[in-house]
């Protein structure tokens, strides 16, 4: 692959090794995939928001609060989750 923050490859190149792409894309880097030297898709990883838990942990354990991580956390972000995710719905190419 070409420069970190931008790449550019074929529809055979990312067939290839679709493994290695999609880590260059955890790492930062863009995709662009061509046909044709036509662009036709663009992989990046998805924005991120919010806080890892583990640094939300770490800040309130600096602040002296209280909070616990209970048996029923785990059970309460995937209900959490479940709410805010939208399910996939691909279109029909037939």
């Amino acid at each position: 692959m070409e420069d970190m923050a931008q790449a550019h490859m074929t529809e055979a190149e990312l067939a290839r090794d679709l493994h290695a792409v999609l880590e260059k894309v955890r790492q930062g880097a863009e995709v662009i995939v061509e046909r044709n030297s036509t662009p036709v898709a663009l992989i990046k990883a998805p924005a991120v928001t919010g806080r890892k838990i583990s640094e939300v942990i770490a800040a309130l354990e600096v602040s002296g609060a209280n909070a616990r991580v209970d048996e029923d956390f785990t059970r309460d972000v995937e209900e959490a989750m479940k709410l805010t995710r939208e399910p996939w719905n691909p279109p029909s190419w037939e």
